[in-house]
């Protein structure tokens, strides 16, 4: 008699509205960093696969974009994203957040769901902040939903509940192969990663209005043979002139400052010392063109 455990493994959308903390609730399952956070809408633009492996199971989780409607092409390919990550995957867990009631467009979304035949997760996020009766009242207007498998609090932040939401997602992986190595924790190249990085430190940092328009590119990337040094540089794009100047802040303040926050995430990512050079440029309209967005990656 064969004792063995089967393996299993297989793929977990993340979907839900902006801000409700998808992309943290992927690094907090996989237990690193891999996917920008920030408050602003649009943090999150591609599908990011998070990889989990443990003793007999693997999840890939993809993490999308914020639901919402489409207003340019760069719009669109997020929309498209988002769809794309919910077929042929073996679970999708919908994030809500805790904070507020069931609002429309969270309506909107599971009623969508209602449809598809893959199990559906709600996770309410945010209940480290959240008394109880309001999160009470949440869940239980979650309820009529009957097609939602499990309704579970967690907080991605602070971990609550999050390996009670793991063990429930490996009900639903199949007996298979392992599709990553047991050291990979991502699919994205370390060029998409450091660019993303560089992106959420200008989010983190920009006025509201600058943020949903920059874009950024890896022009070049090289380790020096003769210390190990890691050089990276790098164009941020906007789409205004006066966002450039916004971007770069008194006499270059702003965007050394985030230079030297982005440098300590990349630092930590490559395990090397990074000399980082940043610039700075227009490129008006670039989110409603084709083969800018490609460039930048978003393919």
């Amino acid at each position: 008699m064969n004792d063995e455990v089967e393996f299993k493994a297989g793929f977990v959308s993340i979907i839900g509205c902006p801000n409700v903390g998808k992309s943290t609730l992927l690094n907090k399952a996989i237990g690193q960093k891999v996917a920008i956070v920030s408050d602003k809408p649009q943090t999150t633009r591609s599908n990011i696969r998070g990889v989990l492996s443990e003793d007999g199971f693997q999840i890939i989780f993809i993490d999308t974009p914020g639901l919402q409607k489409p207003r340019n092409k760069l719009g669109e390919y997020m929309a498209r994203e988002t769809l794309q990550a919910s077929d042929r995957v073996d679970a999708i867990v919908l994030v809500i957040d805790g904070t507020r009631p069931l609002g429309p467009r969270d309506k909107n979304v599971l009623s969508d769901l209602a449809s598809v035949k893959t199990p559906v997760i709600v996770a309410v996020n945010k209940a480290d902040v959240v008394d109880r009766e309001q999160m009470a009242a949440l869940l239980a207007s979650l309820i009529e939903f009957d097609f939602v498998a499990h309704i579970l609090p967690v907080s991605a932040l602070r971990g609550t509940n999050v390996d009670v939401l793991i063990n429930i997602l490996k009900d639903y992986l199949k007996p298979g192969p392992q599709y990553f190595p047991d050291d990979m924790i991502t699919d994205q190249p370390e060029r998409v990663l450091v660019a993303e990085f560089i992106r959420e430190k200008a989010l983190q940092l920009l006025l509201e209005e600058v943020p949903h328009g920059i874009g950024v590119e890896i022009q070049q990337m090289k380790e020096r043979e003769r210390d190990g040094l890691v050089e990276i540089f790098a164009t941020i794009y906007c789409e205004r002139a006066n966002h450039k100047a916004i971007i770069i802040g008194k006499h270059g303040s702003l965007l050394k400052r985030i230079g030297e926050l982005a440098r300590a995430d990349i630092e930590f990512l490559l395990d090397a010392r990074v000399y980082l050079n940043l610039w700075v440029k227009v490129q008006e309209g670039w989110r409603n063109s084709d083969s800018f967005i490609r460039e930048l990656g978003y393919r």
